[in-house]
This record gives C-alpha cells, sequence and structure tokens, in this order.
C-alpha cells in the first residue's frame, strides 16, 4: 500500500503559523516588525551622514539580536515593459507603435519616480520568550529606535500582508490579501444553518 504524499502549503513552506497581537507566529518562534522610515542621505552632509551610521551602530549594539530587512515598496514593471517593447516591434500600425511607446514612457516614468521608495523593516525574534517578557522587549526595542533619531512605528497587520506580498511578489495591496485563502468563497451564516 502507497502512502499518499502530504503537499504542503506555501504558508508551512515558509514557516508562517498565524498572525500573532504584535507580529507573526512561526514556527521557530515569533516575528515582530518595525517599521523604520528611510533618510534622504543625498542631502546630509558628509558629517551627518557619519553621526546617522553611527546612531544605526548604537541601535545595533544595544539591540544585538535584530535583523533588518530592505524591500522596494513598489511594484516593479519589467515584465510588462519586455512585453509591451516586442510587441511594438511586431506591430504593422504605427498609431499602435506610437501607443505602445507612450505607455513604455509612462511605466518608466512611473517606476523613475518610486525607484528611490524604499521600506526598512526591523525584525525582532522570539524563540522561548513569555507573553510578559515579549511585551517588554519589543517595547525596549522601539525606544531603543526610536532614541537613536529614527522615525518608528510597530508594523500592523495590514503593514507585514503589504511586506509579505511585496517580497513574494503578489501584490501591491498585500492588505486586501484575506487572512485566509478562499475564505470569501463560503457564506459562513449558511453553513451554520445547515450544520445546526
Amino acid at each position: 500500500m502507497k502512502k499518499k504524499k502530504k503537499i504542503n502549503s506555501v504558508q508551512e513552506l515558509i514557516g508562517i503559523e498565524t498572525f500573532s497581537k504584535r507580529g507573526l507566529k512561526t514556527r521557530n518562534g515569533e516575528l515582530i516588525y518595525y517599521l523604520v522610515s528611510p533618510t534622504n542621505i543625498s542631502v546630509l552632509s558628509k558629517e551627518n551622514i557619519t553621526l546617522k551610521i553611527w546612531h544605526l551602530m548604537q541601535v545595533f549594539s544595544a539591540q544585538p539580536n535584530l535583523e533588518i530587512t530592505c524591500i522596494d515598496s513598489c511594484e516593479r514593471f519589467d515584465n510588462n515593459k519586455s512585453y509591451m517593447t516586442e510587441r511594438r516591434s511586431q506591430e504593422q500600425n504605427e498609431h499602435v507603435r506610437e501607443c505602445l511607446s507612450k505607455d513604455i514612457d509612462y511605466l518608466d516614468n512611473i517606476q523613475l519616480e518610486m525607484s528611490t521608495a524604499r521600506q526598512f523593516m526591523f525584525i525582532a525574534r522570539f524563540k522561548r520568550e513569555k507573553e510578559e517578557q515579549i511585551f517588554t522587549i519589543s517595547n525596549r526595542i522601539e525606544k531603543a529606535i526610536s532614541e537613536q533619531g529614527f522615525e518608528v512605528k510597530r508594523a500592523s497587520k495590514d503593514d507585514i500582508k503589504r511586506f509579505l506580498a511585496i517580497y513574494f511578489n503578489a501584490s501591491m495591496q498585500g492588505e486586501l490579501i484575506p487572512d485566509i485563502d478562499g475564505k470569501d468563497c463560503f457564506d459562513e451564516e449558511k453553513i451554520k444553518k445547515v450544520v445546526a
């Protein structure tokens, strides 16, 4: 008799169990995310850039277990531009070619405007800490980041969903993705009546 092979969901493969009060529960503990607003260093003097780096070093000295990630907070249009460029080269009608060229220019402009839009997230990983400890440490981390002059806020559930959606190239509106896939296809009230 053959054993049926278990098919893992994406959620299981990446180790996410559920959202917690503060972040994400994973099979290896809890992750708490902090959104840190980027600083435009192109307008800062060399001394101010050095000071910002020193402040960042102070954050990681005070909280050595913090992890950092950076993502584009905008969508990339490379596939669309490639398709339109190929389509334009094959198009016989000059008016259609002109429209496609305008679309490509439009996508270039959008991408250029958004290219400096980055999101930085600091991540605190908790493995065996109790609820009270997580609460205290997570507040201490947020305070330590803020005291070094960085604009910080703890990521909400919607922020985390948006981050994951961008990371996995799923959508720019990650906060609109339902918590449970397919839940919108069922009428819970109707199911409750049938079961009762």
